[in-house]
């Protein structure tokens, strides 16, 4: 599993005109399945998340996890962050998880975090999403998760 994570002082997501998830101070984590991921990927990425420390201590440096500053997680389903665009100027999404895969494990991922004692607020799977946010910092980061090794 693959996920954006941005820390933003706001954060939300419409769909259709409806806005359908939003925060205030936290974490917009935009997240992406491929096809070996499993419940095991969204534990660890959950865990990774919740405990990554991207938020101000007492002396100004980055030491504090969303988890002690009392922010929120909006989660944002984003298959396009499998997208390859080693070759040509179209990405292949081969490796993409087709939405069947991907939506439970994106959904366990969210209760994973709730059940760490996040705050979290999604958007709709499959949907047309506008996603809006206050990069606070700017800090955006890049956090894999391995799939397991095939057989």
């Amino acid at each position: 599993m693959r996920a954006l994570v941005q820390r933003v002082s706001e954060a939300s997501v419409s769909t259709d005109g409806e806005v359908v998830g939003a925060i205030g101070p936290g974490l917009c984590v935009l997240v992406g399945v491929t096809h070996a991921d499993g419940p095991d990927q969204a534990r660890a990425l959950a865990a990774k998340v919740w405990h990554l420390r991207v938020f101000d201590g007492d002396d100004g440096r980055m030491d504090r996890p969303v988890s002690s500053v009392g922010g929120d997680v909006l989660v944002v389903s984003q298959f396009t962050l499998y997208g390859d665009t080693r070759k040509g100027r179209r990405p292949s999404w081969v490796d993409a998880a087709p939405p069947e895969v991907a939506e439970p494990l994106i959904d366990a991922f969210c209760d994973e975090l709730r059940g760490l004692g996040a705050t979290v607020a999604t958007g709709r799977f499959r949907a047309d999403m506008a996603v809006s946010l206050v990069n606070d910092g700017p800090v955006t980061l890049a956090v894999e998760i391995e799939p397991p090794p095939g057989p």
